[in-house]
């Protein structure tokens, strides 16, 4: 019998230690590295929730200006604190960089990913300024990279239904669309410590108008396509946080000569119709995130009844980003020109309260 500690067994253990050590250093190649390049926004604890239990993402670097609050994220994945940006973007290892930063900062950390060829997650919106957007969208265009943003609300069996109800036809010629995104985050304060820049415009760019209120702007021109031209009406309900707008309301034309209403803001306690689209031949309407739905053309749609028959969900949008980025089929991306096109709306819209007249867009 051997002993517990003969040389055979001693030389098995030391094999055994060995063969997991390469095992694990094999799984740690085949990962995808990243890097977070800012952490500011209100989405970076989900999203570093969601990488977290990715088997096919690790995170190599966390920067933020304010190291105290990348910290978390250090620890959080045993990812390494970087002083600069760069480090991360001068390293080949490095795949794709998530950029959750404050939003006036965006420019100075999407052109240099891009010119680095990397892949890029730039939260929304992309910029304050259309004409920034543009230009990032021309220079993410040009270095040919994977790009991706936050609008969620795409992956939506409802909003995937309309988009493709739209496009064959069965609203025949829509005369008009109206579509909400409220929550009450003035009301409850979220915006008082942590997350404050976001309700502050010269950094955010937008208050709560523009903040909610893109994600159904995305949704509109999504399966609307572009605006014509805009108007607007901003405005502070509480005035919780100073001259930030906490809600507001726009009137859109659309280029195919339908009219439509933007309602959002952080003043509201329920948000009951999402969405409603109405043509001369069918009409749609989302209340308490149940859609009813009616058309000529369609058999069997009856508007008194939720309407059931939607495709299945796609993943989060960032997920769908990462599943890009390793390659798992091809998902739904939003385009760089289309994250731009929505700050050119959004830039005319609050120009068009400003101004109190109606603006064209683009």
């Amino acid at each position: 019998m051997n002993h517990p500690l003969s040389r055979r067994n001693v030389l098995a253990g030391f094999a055994a230690a060995a063969a997991a050590a390469a095992l694990q250093t094999q799984a740690a190649a085949e990962k995808t590295a990243v890097a977070i390049i800012g952490c500011a926004h209100i989405h970076t604890p989900g999203f570093g929730n969601m990488l977290k239990k990715r088997d096919d993402i690790s995170v190599k670097y966390v920067w933020d200006h304010d190291a105290a609050r990348a910290k978390a994220y250090v620890d959080k994945f045993g990812a390494k604190f970087i002083e600069k940006p760069a480090e991360a973007l001068d390293d080949p290892a490095v795949k794709a960089v998530i950029i959750c930063s404050e939003t006036n900062r965006h420019t100075d950390l999407v052109v240099p990913a891009a010119t680095a060829k990397k892949a890029i997650f730039a939260e929304k919106p992309l910029s304050a300024s259309g004409k920034e957007a543009l230009a990032m969208a021309e220079a993410i265009e040009k270095a040919g990279v994977v790009f991706s943003t936050g609008y969620f609300m795409r992956g939506s069996p409802v909003n995937m239904f309309l988009k493709e109800q739209v496009a064959a036809g069965v609203f025949g010629k829509i005369t008009k669309v109206y579509a909400s995104n409220c929550h009450s985050g003035s009301i409850g304060h979220w915006f008082d410590k942590e997350w404050r820049w976001m309700a502050d415009p010269k950094i955010a760019g937008v208050g709560g108008f523009g903040d909610l209120g893109t994600h159904s702007l995305d949704i509109l021109m999504w399966v609307l396509g572009d605006i014509e031209s805009v108007a607007a009406d901003v405005e502070v309900v509480l005035g919780n946080y100073g001259d930030c707008d906490e809600s507001g309301q726009a009137s859109i034309k659309f280029k195919n000569g339908a009219l439509g209403t933007l309602v959002a803001g952080w003043v509201d306690i329920a948000n009951p119709v999402s969405i409603m689209i109405s043509g001369t031949e069918g009409t749609a309407t989302v209340f308490h995130d149940k859609l009813y739905f009616k058309s000529n053309k369609v058999k069997d749609s009856n508007d008194a009844q939720p309407w059931a028959a939607l495709p299945p969900a796609k993943p989060h949008a960032f997920d769908m980003f990462l599943d890009k980025i390793t390659g798992k089929g091809e998902p739904m991306l939003v385009t760089p020109r289309e994250a731009a096109m929505r700050v050119v709306a959004m830039e005319a819209m609050y120009a068009a309260a400003k101004e109190k007249k109606w603006v064209s867009v683009g």
